[in-house]
């Protein structure tokens, strides 16, 4: 049961209360310590040692009174989840004893062993020297007994070893050229940020189940399971009310991240069955993206507290819905205006519509980077099935809209309430609805309202990755709309031109109908958009030139850094699918086989007792048989994957290894899983080899 059941819970008073955010610094640091410190907030000023000694010193006291003894730089590296290495605050004294104490200098730089992270290369194991450096934007907080301070990862030449540091590369791009459009408006904002919201689906099963599943434990998902005979398809999970034991964890859940600061906000059953979601509001992106690697983490640190664990990989469980992370982003300034809201005067609207068509192009000559962003393992199962979007890249923009942006290229009325001109920046330009479109689950990229949601996002991926690649094909894109209007002539007619330039260039990229039909299969293809099931197909052209070109530009990632993420995200697919055949491989010789030798031998025991009562009995002699000839079949397809398997490790490149288990193994691990799928159902319960789909998806009440 919930510790917290029986309590009641003030929301306010706990809210934050793990965290070192303004609040606490302007109560604990001097008025002048504090004004420096919001300075390298808002404007990225660089902090002197002397202010970084009085915040360490404050910072260190309310860590102390919270309960931590330890200190450390938590960090993201390029292994897709956090790092942490823990100081304690002690330090010798006379007389035997210990002091409590923290520096400026422990504050801003640590020193992490860099060789031992994935690096694509860039680190050899005798070349260990790495730094964490802080980010003073996102907010130290107390997890456990440490005091964790967000950091970002470098090696020793000064390379991003994490996805921090190019996330924020990419906002600051991202805010000079947001800056740039802005002033052509005559909008007075200072700064502008990408914002977050990311939802996190996920799901709960029992931990004594869970402990009896090899696959689970080491990869994630279940490598075999056979249909169950209930699956989603009576729609009675979606939204329905929360289980008893499910609520007592998101409880606790919903407490835990409110003390770390997390707006948890939304919680509900998702579609298949022990599907959740959780919520939260957005925030600035850098923060956003660390707080779901903490939501990530303490989800699964509340689950076994309940005996539940949380499953955050993309598809558990074939058959039934994977999980994603929706990743809600928009723009906001320092006026509180959120650039894709679409405004309710004229001047507004053509701003919005600028912002509006800077992503169409965006999206549409950058389609391979989004695609690359969200490719994983995991991922690729998700994918183009069970509600999720397919792998071809497109916008929803809803009618309306769509209407909006046709008529300004064809120069002819828009048809709202009243008929206007489409002409930008003249008063009969009529104001567009905050809510001018509905929703569409099977668009990747959708419009709604006042922000994009980018659907493709796995639910166990770092958002840092994907919207580091939104914050930065965006400012490519601004960047070149600002060098040609800031020159302009005639801003109205020349934005004007801009604009039916650019969408009539860019709108194939907007579909509004059905991503899961066929036929905008065959009309994407006739459209030139990009197609690309897995990881390798995306990955090889992730060092295109005109991507390199995009990122080194804006200083975002240098080209040896993308060389890096690479080879790392190569590396990782082929070590995720070693890890699944070897698993697959000790699941059929420990499990699978056994129990069907132990099932066969029951059976032809009673057949033959049968026999000798002169009660022959044809069912069981044909279970037999069929029993029979699916395990020589299966051995025989274990064998073949295994001999495929060790041929990968005759392989060179990371990329021809990645796209022979596309091509090679990963057909066979299906051929394998349908043989195995088949043996289950056949055996009885004092026979079955591991917890079922029907014990895992329906044991949690």
């Amino acid at each position: 049961m919930s510790e917290n059941a029986d309590a009641v819970i003030n929301v306010p008073e706990i809210f934050g209360s793990m965290v070192f955010n303004q609040k606490v610094m302007q109560e604990l640091l001097p008025s002048e310590t504090y004004a420096t410190l919001t300075t390298t907030f808002n404007e990225g000023a660089p902090l002197n040692l002397d202010v970084a000694n009085q915040v360490a010193d404050a910072m260190k006291k309310w860590a102390i009174s919270k309960g931590a003894t330890h200190y450390t730089h938590w960090f993201q590296p390029l292994t897709g989840i956090t790092a942490e290495k823990h100081d304690s605050f002690i330090t010798p004294a006379a007389e035997g004893k210990v002091i409590m104490s923290f520096s400026g200098k422990e504050l801003i730089k640590g020193e992490p062993d860099a060789s031992s992270f994935p690096s694509g290369g860039k680190r050899s194991t005798f070349e260990a020297r790495g730094y964490t450096v802080w980010d003073p934007t996102s907010y130290p907080f107390i997890k456990d007994h440490s005091l964790c301070i967000p950091t970002a990862f470098c090696s020793y030449t000064g390379q991003a070893l994490d996805k921090k540091t190019p996330l924020l590369r990419s906002m600051e791009s991202l805010n000079t050229q947001a800056l740039r459009i802005l002033k052509l408006f005559g909008n007075n904002a200072k700064h502008v940020v990408s914002t977050m919201g990311p939802e996190q689906e996920y799901f709960l099963i029992d931990e004594k189940l869970y402990q009896q599943r090899m696959d689970l434990k080491m990869t994630g998902r279940t490598l075999f399971g056979s249909k169950p005979v209930k699956g989603q398809e009576m729609d009675d999970q979606y939204f329905a009310a929360i289980k008893p034991r499910v609520i007592k964890y998101m409880e606790d859940l919903n407490i835990e991240l409110w003390k770390l600061g997390i707006y948890s906000k939304t919680e509900h059953n998702e579609v298949a069955p022990a599907q959740h979601e959780m919520a939260p509001i957005f925030t600035t992106s850098n923060l956003a993206a660390d707080q779901n690697q903490l939501t990530m983490e303490v989800m699964k640190k509340v689950a076994r507290k309940h005996g539940l664990v949380c499953l955050l990989h993309e598809k558990p469980f074939a058959g039934v819905n994977g999980s994603g992370k929706h990743n809600n982003w928009s723009l906001s300034t320092d006026l509180g205006e959120n650039l894709f809201s679409p405004g309710k005067t004229p001047i507004q609207n053509a701003q919005f519509l600028l912002f509006l068509t800077a992503v169409l192009k965006s999206v549409d000559e950058n389609q391979d980077l989004l695609r690359c962003s969200v490719a994983s393992a995991g991922n690729d199962h998700r994918l183009g099935a069970n509600e999720a979007p397919p792998f071809i890249i497109s916008i929803y923009l809803g009618e309306e809209l769509d209407a909006i942006l046709k008529s300004i290229v064809d120069g002819t009325s828009y048809d709202s309430k009243q008929k206007a001109k489409m002409s930008i920046g003249v008063d009969v330009l009529p104001p567009i609805p905050k809510d001018s479109t509905d929703r569409n689950r099977t668009s990747p990229f959708a419009f709604t309202g006042n922000r994009f949601e980018f659907r493709s996002v796995g639910s166990a991926l770092s958002i840092s990755g994907p919207n580091t690649t939104l914050n930065a094909i965006l400012s490519y894109t601004l960047k070149s709309f600002a060098d040609e209007l800031e020159n302009s002539k005639q801003f109205d007619s020349e934005l004007q031109d801009l604009l039916k330039r650019e969408i009539k260039k860019h709108s194939r990229i907007i579909f509004n109908g059905n991503g899961y039909g066929a036929e905008w299969l065959k009309e994407a293809q006739n459209l030139g958009l990009c197609n690309y099931n897995t990881l390798p197909d995306a990955m090889v052209h992730y060092l295109d030139k005109k991507n390199v070109d995009l990122y080194t530009s804006l200083g975002v990632y240098t080209e040896v850094e993308m060389q890096s993420h690479l080879e790392v995200k190569l590396e990782k697919y082929c070590q995720v699918l070693n890890i699944e055949v070897e698993t697959m491989l000790k699941m059929i010789n420990k499990n699978i086989l056994p129990s069907a030798f132990n099932y066969m031998n029951t059976l032809a025991e009673t057949s033959y007792r049968l026999n000798k009562l002169s009660l022959s009995c044809n069912s069981s002699n044909k279970i037999l048989t069929l029993l029979k000839n699916l395990v020589d079949e299966l051995y025989k397809k274990a064998e073949e994957l295994s001999k495929k398997h060790i041929s990968t490790k005759e392989i060179d490149n990371v990329q021809e290894m990645a796209t022979y288990y596309k091509n090679v193994v990963i057909p066979t691990m299906a051929e394998v899983r349908a043989v195995a799928d088949q043996i289950e159902p056949l055996l009885g319960d004092a026979f079955k080899p591991f917890p079922s789909y029907e014990d895992l998806l329906f044991s949690v009440q």
